[in-house]
Parts: structure tokens; sequence; C-alpha cells
């Protein structure tokens, strides 16, 4: 079944709609007092993620999507407090004991105070976003589906694509611009048939060294917002550059590797 065929279509908008509805309930979740919060907020932005690439298929990225990242963002903090607590304790850095004792012992803290739920009021905002996302899918006539589909896709891969070419020399930009591009196009096929776009298993083991290396940008911004810095922790530093330019290396040659299997 082509990915842009009218039966094709009408899958992918049914099976948005499945998922909005199935966002509003983690959403609500979020209410109940059992469970835990980074973990329920990490798949709501999982969701979240899936949406935005569903909804880039029907030309709704400005419109639904950004609905769909404000939810994220505004829930972020548990799960960024979590990510950075696994960053650090992957990272493994003992290179200096009372500076790692200081490091672990103020993130374990943030972890912990990051673990409200957030207020009704909240989720009931968030809950209004996911209604104005489906409200602008809903609008697309039945006739015009397969249309929109079709247009939407071509920019989605083409980007891809594109960003896995020109990922020849590491640089922060260019990776963080290339997972994007490969969360996107993940999230798009969540909602095409099974095999519409090939080489997926490829796409996300670099999209998983693409995050492993945010996952350090990120820990190293909040390291300089806290006061270590490069004058006072070189030693660490050293420790981090070394394996961010690890994980760049592997993420350039599965880069190199994917863009030659699409043009095989």
């Amino acid at each position: 079944m082509p990915p842009h065929s009218e039966s094709a279509a009408r899958f992918a908008a049914g099976k948005l709609a499945d998922s909005c509805d199935d966002l509003k309930k983690q959403l609500l979740g979020l209410l109940d007092s059992s469970g835990r919060v980074a973990e329920e907020v990490h798949s709501i932005r999982k969701l979240g993620k899936s949406l935005r690439g569903g909804f880039s298929l029907f030309g709704l990225k400005q419109s639904s999507g950004a609905e769909i990242q404000a939810i994220g963002r505004l829930l972020s903090e548990p799960r960024d407090a979590t990510s950075r607590l696994k960053t650090w304790n992957t990272l493994a850095w003992n290179g200096d004991p009372p500076v790692a004792a200081a490091i672990a012992a103020l993130i374990n803290q943030q972890t912990r105070s990051t673990s409200r739920r957030p207020p009704p009021e909240t989720i009931d905002w968030c809950l209004h976003r996911v209604d104005a996302a489906f409200h602008a899918l809903d609008e697309i006539p039945t006739e015009k589906l397969d249309s929109k589909i079709k247009k939407g896709l071509k920019p989605i891969v083409r980007r891809a694509k594109r960003h896995c070419h020109t990922l020849r020399k590491v640089s922060s930009p260019d990776l963080h611009e290339t997972r994007k591009a490969l969360k996107t196009l993940m999230g798009a096929t969540d909602f095409l048939p099974e095999g519409a776009i090939p080489h997926m298993r490829e796409v996300e083991k670099l999209t998983e060294h693409l995050g492993d290396e945010n996952d350090l940008a990120m820990l190293s911004i909040w390291l300089k917002n806290h006061g270590f810095t490069k004058k006072f922790t070189p030693h660490l530093w050293k420790a981090i550059k070394a394996a961010r330019k690890r994980i760049q290396r592997k993420a350039v040659k599965d880069a190199r590797h994917l863009h030659s299997l699409w043009k095989s």
C-alpha cells in the first residue's frame, strides 16, 4: 500500500485521532497519585514526538505540531532531570571525587524535587492543546487527505536524507538538526504502512547516538549554569569532550552508511 494512497491516508488520520485520545488519557493520568512522574512524562513526551511527526505528514507542523510541542516543553522538567541523572551516571566520571560527589548530590536532589505532579489547571491547558491539534486535522476534507500526505511526506524524507548526507564534519548544529529531522521521520512512519520508508532500523540507531550526544550537550549547559566550569573542573570537561567525540564519530559514520543505503 503506497504511503500516500487514499486508504493509507485515512489509516494515518484515524491513527492520529486515536493517538490524540491516548495522549489525553495519559495527561489525565498525571492527576493520579500513583506511578512515577518522570516515567509518565517520558511516555507523554514520546507519544507527543510521534504525533508531531504524524501531523507533519498532513502539513500541520506549524499548527498542530506546535500545539503538541508546547505540551512537551511544559512538562519537560521532570524528564530532563531524570535524563541528566542517567547521563551523569553513564559518564561515570570520578576524576576529582569531591567535585563528582557535589555534582551527583545536586543532580539527585533536583531529580527528586521535580517529581511533583503538575496542577490540574496545567493539565487542563495541555488537554486544550491536544483538542486544538486534532481540530486542525479534522478540518481537512477526507478526499484531500491523500494529497496532503503526498505533499507532506516528501519534505520530511528529503530533509532527513539531506542532513545525513551533509553530516560529514562534526559540529553541534549539524548533529542537532540531523536529530530533529530523523525524529520527525520516525514520528511520521508511526502513521504509515509498515515498510513505507526503508532502513528505519538504521534511522533509529543513528537517532539513539544523536540523542546520547545531545544529552551530554545538555549536561554541559547544566554544569556551566551551576558553576562547574572548565576553570574549576578541567578534567571533567576533558572527559565530556572525549565522550562526545566518540559518539559524534559513530554518528557521522552511521549517517554516511544510512545515506548510502537510501541511495542504493
